[in-house]
């Protein structure tokens, strides 16, 4: 009972983890752009990169979770 707990609030961390580095990346890419829009196309392209690396880490550590809570 108690290993359920843990997993789901392990992966509850993974998820606000990859919600706050999505975010500041985000943050980050628009300050960028409005410093140089001229460019905004290689910025925007290394920040969807690094989204979809974070996302899949988050993804990866919520399935670990759940299946380290499935004992």
């Amino acid at each position: 009972m108690i290993y359920g707990s843990i997993a789901a609030i392990g992966a509850g961390l993974a998820v606000l983890g990859a919600g706050l580095g999505i975010g500041r990346i985000g943050g980050s890419a628009m300050d960028a752009i409005a410093r140089q829009p001229e460019a905004a196309g290689k910025i925007q392209g290394a920040m969807i990169i690094a989204a979809a690396l974070i996302e899949g880490v988050a993804l990866f550590g919520v399935v670990v979770g759940m299946l380290g809570g499935a004992k």
